[in-house]
C-alpha cells in the first residue's frame, strides 16, 4: 500500500519503531484517537500491533487531552500575548516546565485498567 502524506509517513515509522520492542510472543495494543493517520487505511499494521482507537468524544481517555489541559492550567492560561513570537516562546516554556515533571508525566500517562 502506498502511503501518501507526511503524517502517514510518520506514523508508519512509529509503529515499525515500537514494533522492533515488542517481545516475542507479545502483542501490542496502541491507543489512539481519530486523527486520519491514525486510521488511514494506507498503514501497513506490523502483526504484533493493534489499534485501539478511542471514542470520538471521549477527551478524558486520552493522555495527551489531559497533558494540554495541565499546561494550560499550569502556564498558559488567562494570559494575554504580545505577538506570535511571544506565544511560541510561551508555549516551549510551558512544555519544558511540564516535561521536567516524570512523576506527573506517569500518572498522566498511566491507566489502571491498561495494566496487566
Amino acid at each position: 500500500m502506498k502511503i501518501h502524506s507526511i503524517f502517514d509517513m510518520t506514523m508508519q515509522m512509529h509503529l515499525d519503531e515500537i514494533s522492533k520492542y515488542v517481545e516475542q510472543g507479545r502483542h501490542a495494543v496502541i491507543v489512539v484517537d481519530k486523527a486520519a493517520w491514525h486510521t488511514t487505511g494506507k498503514l501497513n499494521l506490523p502483526d504484533n500491533i493493534s489499534l485501539l482507537p478511542l471514542p470520538a468524544t471521549s477527551p478524558e481517555l486520552n493522555p495527551v487531552e489531559q497533558v494540554w489541559s495541565w499546561i494550560r492550567q499550569h502556564s498558559l492560561a488567562n494570559r494575554v500575548f504580545k505577538d506570535y513570537e511571544e506565544i511560541v516562546d510561551e508555549a516551549c516554556k510551558a512544555w519544558n516546565i511540564f516535561a521536567n515533571k516524570s512523576d506527573l508525566i506517569a500518572s498522566i500517562g498511566s491507566r489502571s485498567w491498561a495494566i496487566l
